[in-house]
């Protein structure tokens, strides 16, 4: 089927939002990536699964979006259908000693409500730059907590728009990612958390905010961390270790304060990233015999 059919059939489902050659950098926090074929943006859970119906039926492939904070999209773009939540998906109920999350919510903003209403177990979260559904989706962690840690449920579709829910128990954590169903679009994640002080959830928060600035780079586009620590050790120490920091490929760099960061210092391609993440799990398997794995997901057509 031809894009533009495609995208002419999936802009008469009512909640959708569709463009035809979007370009997707100004979607990712990296600030690359070439153009989707066609790029949805679901405001409902109706308009969603009947997009995904229609997907299924048309045999295109999907990529599912969220806040592009840890995804390196290719510059020569998206082939099929790229979908983003927007409207009832980034909403927020608030429940006692928990809350029921869009999945387009903003994990910042989150937390700064829950701290706001005496609520702890999510300041550990502070700085992530992803949406709840993302986060899930990798069980995003630092300072020694993470997403499992406080996720009771999850509503999502199948990749054919059918409602799917998923108790914790059938939930499958594992460091830097949840296994869910293959193709599943989380819609909502339902979380439970701790009743506090909101003076001392605040001054967590600020805590962590703290190390982060003092830690980790600032002022350019950048993913967060590019690679999962390996067992007993850390991404970051390693790649220092190598004599990495500051390594350049165009105009992409790794971080001279954070070794495990990569920036774009403006005019960044995403074969640029590519290639320099390249290099650097190669020196580092040279020098140390580790193989580093990237947290990165990489979209795309890419050089073999």
């Amino acid at each position: 089927m031809s894009t533009d059919r495609l995208a002419a059939e999936l802009s008469g489902i009512p909640g959708l939002e569709v463009k035809a050659g979007e370009p997707l950098a100004r979607y990712t926090s990296f600030k690359v990536g070439g153009p989707a074929d066609c790029f949805v943006e679901a405001h409902t859970k109706t308009g969603l699964g009947a997009c995904l119906e229609l997907l299924a039926r048309r045999a295109a492939p999907v990529l599912l979006l969220g806040n592009g904070s840890n995804m390196l999209v290719s510059d020569r773009g998206v082939r099929g259908a790229v979908l983003r939540l927007r409207g009832e998906f980034r909403r927020v109920r608030w429940l006692g000693d928990g809350a029921r999350v869009g999945a387009a919510c903003a994990v910042s903003r989150l937390v700064r409500e829950a701290v706001r209403r005496g609520l702890g177990g999510l300041e550990f979260a502070e700085g992530i730059p992803g949406s709840v559904g993302g986060s899930l989706v990798m069980n995003a962690g630092a300072y020694g907590s993470e997403m499992e840690r406080v996720v009771t449920r999850v509503e999502a579709f199948t990749t054919a728009g059918a409602p799917l829910a998923l108790g914790r128990d059938e939930l499958h954590f594992a460091y830097r990612e949840t296994r869910l169903p293959a193709g599943a679009v989380v819609t909502r994640v339902d979380l439970a958390l701790t009743p506090d002080a909101p003076a001392v959830a605040e001054t967590r928060m600020r805590e962590i905010m703290a190390r982060r600035r003092a830690s980790q780079p600032s002022g350019r586009p950048n993913f967060g961390s590019v690679f999962r620590n390996p067992p007993g050790d850390h991404a970051g120490r390693l790649i220092e270790a190598a004599g990495l920091k500051g390594l350049r490929v165009g105009r992409a760099e790794v971080s001279r304060r954070h070794a495990n960061f990569i920036q774009n210092l403006g005019g960044a391609r995403a074969e640029d990233v590519w290639r320099l993440i390249e290099q650097v799990r190669g020196a580092v398997e040279s020098r140390f015999a580790v193989t580093l794995q990237p947290e990165v997901r990489f979209v795309g057509e890419w050089p073999r």
